[in-house]
């Protein structure tokens, strides 16, 4: 039997596997992790390299380790130059962040505790639990970890939905098939925040002048996705206070930069329009038809613009991650819920006893950074330091 079942292996899962065992709380032979994919940080790795990100939006104490100055550390003892860091809050790499992560798995023996499956039911005995997957397999721990993301549930606006199934030109960035060298020039990419930056970033690279970003807002430019005041007591005090869950909901949603980008993006951004490598419109597609030869026409509320391939980078769908299993589970071991479907937990992050929740499942409780590596930091100390 498993002490701790951490199910999920992305940024998420992973921070509170290390923490645990950077804290001495399991021994790797003691912990599994469960995730579809054959490593850890699969998604993470595949998705930031699809969009070619350089640097993290997050400063340089936000990463996996528990110690906050591991990975400072880590590129003194590699004697790395100093524009592995960006900006004032020495922002890191991709490169060095992913390397580090890396070095910590190594470390912690972390992948030891690897195991590749779908789960598909959560099952409560007296002292432990049984968590079943789609190969048949039944793992038995006394903790469990949900630290599942809603990364699988990819949103297309309603007007794309029949162009995407239709043809290979047409697709979110992040879906499994997504082929950019492919693609056939003009292209437009739908999105006005982080990820659309950088995609047409890389793609004006690739196709100088037979690039259009269309989105639905003037570029929304923020340091980060939300006020740095939510990192600590400065905002989160006062939003522990709130006991009406729907309130805390909506301050969730109002304190998220949604769709907003950087300003060294944004200047970037400004200066590939200048030198007409880009085009940039503001405007929401209302329809799209497609016409012979494979042109795209979309029409927006003041003009239309005609394309041959065109990218969503508009995000994920809204709603609690975890899908039908999980919906069971609430069902079978009624387990509490605000009324926006997420869960009830306690300060320590128990949605009942044994069964604690990280990341985006954790934020009525943790607040607008749950989901971030900031979040997913706190959350690792708050389950770590309460066992």
């Amino acid at each position: 039997m498993y002490e701790w079942i951490i199910i999920g292996g992305g940024i998420q899962g992973c921070t509170i596997a290390t923490f645990l065992l950077r804290n001495k709380k399991v021994l790797p032979g003691r912990l599994c992790i469960i995730d579809p994919h054959e490593k850890p940080l699969s998604n993470w790795t595949r998705n930031t390299g699809l969009i070619d990100m350089k640097f993290l939006r997050s400063p340089f104490v936000h990463h996996l380790d528990a110690d906050p100055f591991s990975l400072i550390s880590f590129t003194k003892k590699k004697n790395l130059k100093d524009n592995e860091f960006y900006g004032q809050y020495k922002r890191p790499s991709l490169k060095i962040f992913n390397e580090h992560s890396h070095h910590l798995f190594q470390e912690t023996a972390l992948e030891q505790s690897w195991h590749q499956g779908y789960v598909n039911d959560i099952e409560k005995e007296k002292d432990h639990w049984h968590v079943h997957t789609l190969d048949g397999k039944s793992l038995a721990g006394r903790n469990i970890v949900l630290a599942v993301s809603v990364n699988d549930r990819l949103f297309i606006p309603e007007w794309g939905d029949s162009l995407h199934e239709e043809s290979n030109q047409v697709f979110h960035i992040f879906d499994k098939t997504a082929c950019i060298q492919e693609l056939r020039p003009p292209i437009a990419v739908v999105g006005g925040g982080i990820t659309s930056a950088h995609l047409v970033i890389k793609l004006a690279a690739m196709y100088p002048g037979g690039v259009t970003l269309i989105k639905r807002h003037p570029f929304r430019v923020f340091d980060f996705d939300s006020d740095p005041g939510w990192l600590g007591p400065k905002k989160q005090t006062a939003y522990r206070e709130i006991s009406d869950y729907e309130k805390r909901r909506d301050v969730i949603i109002g304190a998220r930069n949604r769709g907003s980008l950087t300003a060294e993006l944004f200047q970037k951004l400004k200066k590939l329009e200048n030198e007409q490598k880009i085009k940039v419109v503001d405007g929401e597609v209302k329809s799209a038809s497609k016409r012979d030869g494979g042109e795209i026409t979309l029409k927006l509320e003041k003009q239309e613009v005609n394309v041959k391939s065109i990218v969503f980078a508009t995000g994920f769908k809204a709603g609690r991650p975890g899908g039908g299993w999980l919906d069971k589970a609430i069902e079978k071991l009624d387990l509490p819920c605000a009324q926006c479907g997420y869960p009830i937990v306690s300060p320590t992050l128990e949605w009942c006893p044994h069964l604690y929740v990280t990341g985006s499942l954790a934020e009525l409780e943790i607040g607008p950074i749950a989901r971030n590596i900031s979040g997913a930091r706190q959350a690792a100390e708050r389950i770590v330091h309460n066992i």
